[in-house]
């Protein structure tokens, strides 16, 4: 009997010990997860503050303004500008103006004649 009791209080003892070892790890895994939805909090404040900073900076007129400045870029007048044109069917590009092809526009290229006949 003295036996049995012995073993009942080491096995009640092993019990004992699991138990804590078990709720010591719940609470460490419970302070884990309030770090990282905290963390997470964090990052989407900061995420929507880069949104803003970028919709801010993504305005036209601020990007004109910098690359005036900073870039010293100019507007290119219509003198300056060079229009390439691109035949598809003769695959090749060449200088022109937007206003030089209209009348090339409306017609298609003549299709190829077929020969018609046996060899």
């Amino acid at each position: 009997m003295v036996r049995a009791n012995i073993v009942l209080a080491a096995a009640l003892l092993l019990c004992a010990l699991g138990l804590v070892t078990s709720q010591h790890r719940a609470r460490k895994f419970f302070v884990d997860l309030e770090r990282a939805q905290a963390q997470a909090a964090q990052h989407e404040v900061r995420w929507n503050q880069l949104q803003l900073e970028q919709t801010a900076l993504a305005k036209a007129s601020l990007i004109d303004a910098r690359a005036r400045r900073d870039l010293a870029m100019q507007p290119v007048s219509a003198e300056r500008t060079l229009y390439l044109m691109f035949d598809p069917v003769a695959r090749v590009a060449r200088v022109g103006t937007p206003l030089a092809e209209p009348q090339a526009a409306g017609r298609r290229p003549a299709a190829p004649a077929h020969r018609t006949g046996g060899r």
